[in-house]
């Protein structure tokens, strides 16, 4: 009984391994050519989707997965890699606001408020991009956020028929953000779950919002 135990739960991590090299290849094979490190190898595109996190981490201290973001994204708007960013992000409380964190952010490196649009109910990646077509009418923007992310961001855009490229924001270093990276090897697993099982949609889609 022990060893029909033993046997079926190495079964299953096997399995299990498997299916997360699977999951892994799909996301990786999406960034293939279109994720950007250098700023001056990234074409120029009208819009920029700057996809959301917490300005802070849980004991306070600053988030350096959005500082790198934000920085990220002044860099390209700075160099004219492209001239409007959609910040998107969750705005589940009054008192949690990642989009205008966000904003006031880019503001505060430079970029005009002019240049600057909101969608505050991007509350997971999948939410962003496929709001950034279904909702603010664009389908050809860079995607803005660390590189593990903007693979998995442009998976979700290939699926849904958008022309997306990536740039990299600076990453975090491994030992410093273990959990984080553990999230997204399982959010690598959750994405293919959400498109070719689940066909998850958006939580929310409302009135189309033409940005210009």
């Amino acid at each position: 009984m022990i060893r029909k135990l033993l046997i079926a739960l190495l079964l299953l991590g096997a399995l299990l391994l498997i299916a997360f090299a699977a999951c892994e290849h799909l996301v990786q094979a999406a960034g293939k050519g279109k994720v950007f490190d250098r700023v001056d190898a990234i074409p120029a595109r009208q819009y920029g989707l700057l996809l959301g996190t917490s300005a802070h981490r849980r004991d306070g201290g600053e988030n350096p997965y959005f500082k790198y973001r934000i920085e990220a994204g002044a860099r390209l708007y700075r160099t004219g890699k492209v001239k409007v960013i959609l910040v998107s992000g969750d705005n589940r409380t009054k008192d949690y606001d990642e989009p205008d964190d966000m904003k006031q952010a880019l503001i505060a490196h430079g970029v005009p408020a002019s240049a600057i649009r909101t969608d505050y109910a991007g509350v997971r990646t999948l939410d962003s991009v496929v709001r950034a077509k279904r909702v603010f009418w664009i389908n050809h923007f860079t995607i803005i956020s660390q590189r593990d992310h903007d693979e998995r961001a442009l998976l979700i855009a290939q699926h849904n028929g958008i022309d997306a490229i990536a740039y990299a924001a600076d990453d975090v270093d491994f030992h410093y953000a273990v959990r984080a990276h553990i999230h997204e090897w399982l959010a690598e697993i959750w994405v293919v779950l959400d498109l070719w099982v689940f066909h998850t949609q958006p939580r929310r889609l409302g009135p189309h919002v033409r940005i210009s």
